[in-house]
């Protein structure tokens, strides 16, 4: 397993997912296709280092994009430029005055929220409602724009695109197609998964380092906290075959992942305050694993529209209730 390495941008793990072909894991020869399979992939990043699980799940995500939306000898530019190693990024969040446009195939504007800046050397952004693959080498680095509490091993930060080129994906509007743009948020559910086993483990060897496992308060938080990363496991592992196989209406598709995402990220939660107040003032200790792994596991789970994401998944429910539907498919 990928172990995790502190602070700093994960070179020497980003060099293994290199040296053993994962880089070309969900390319259309790969062996990453099969949804469970990739699942459990993503998961054992989250736990070796939630840093490399992010970058790894964009560069998945823009490669899946690119088979989908892109024409046969983009995508096999594509695979070329993974084979060779280069890591793809998937660097898509305007800032609040405004992101990248194109005039005459030539980019303006910046993108914010861009993990592996500096790393990363192919990109799929977006600009306005179309998508480009785009050479970084040559972006230009605002550092100053952007600062996280958490996942600072993903060196992530604004870019300014200006002056650049790019090729053009798919058509308007299919970056937001549905059920690709919703339910791809299962991947990184999954990365999430996997960094919530390294907090279990890592609270689970502070209780025991302290000779406090046959405390009874104690042994309640731990219990909680394992219901909790089952309930996300479970979650997890529906959630990607539905969204890898498609199975279902866009709609329901949707609406599974989306609840998914929710539940995984309501367990996270929990288990980190149960840690924290089993462990009390040592679980904020800056650098200590607890405190380290918390804060980066807070950062890997912010991702948009929470509240809109859970009404309109609810809508959905409502409108295909339990007695509505073969129960085996729930």
């Amino acid at each position: 397993m990928l172990q995790a390495e502190g602070e700093d941008f994960p070179f020497a793990a980003m060099d293994a997912l290199r040296a053993t072909g994962l880089l070309l894991a969900t390319t259309p020869d790969g062996d990453a296709n099969d949804p469970e399979n990739l699942c459990k992939l993503l998961m054992l990043l989250g736990q070796g280092n939630l840093a490399v699980a992010r970058l790894f799940e964009a560069h998945v995500n823009a490669l899946l994009l690119i088979a989908r939306y892109g024409e046969p000898a983009i995508l096999a530019d594509a695979v070329r430029d993974a084979a060779f190693g280069h890591l793809f990024g998937l660097w898509v969040t305007d800032p609040p005055a405004g992101g990248v446009t194109v005039a005459n195939g030539v980019f303006t504007g910046r993108k914010v929220f861009c993990s592996g800046a500096g790393q990363v050397t192919r990109a799929l952004i977006t600009a306005g409602d179309k998508m480009f693959v785009v050479n970084v080498e040559a972006a230009r680095l605002l550092p100053g724009l952007v600062s996280l509490a958490g996942m600072k091993g993903a060196i992530t930060t604004a870019v300014d695109f200006s002056t650049l080129t790019g090729t053009p994906i798919g058509g308007a509007g299919d970056y937001l197609r549905e059920p690709v743009f919703s339910a791809g948020a299962w991947r990184s559910s999954a990365g999430a998964v996997g960094g919530l086993a390294a907090l279990l483990q890592a609270y689970g060897a502070e209780i025991k380092q302290r000779g406090r496992t046959e405390n009874p308060a104690q042994r309640a938080r731990f219990g909680q906290a394992v219901m909790a990363f089952e309930t996300a496991r479970l979650w997890i592992f529906k959630a990607a075959r539905h969204a890898c196989l498609e199975d279902d209406t866009p709609e329901a598709v949707v609406a599974y992942v989306n609840l998914a995402r929710l539940a995984i990220e309501r367990a996270c939660l929990e288990a980190m305050q149960l840690a924290q107040r089993s462990l009390g003032l040592s679980a904020f200790a800056i650098g200590a694993r607890v405190e380290r792994l918390s804060r980066d596991l807070s950062t890997f789970l912010r991702q948009p529209a929470p509240d809109e994401v859970l009404d309109i998944a609810a809508g959905h429910y409502f409108a295909h209730a339990p007695e509505d539907v073969d129960a085996s498919s729930w």
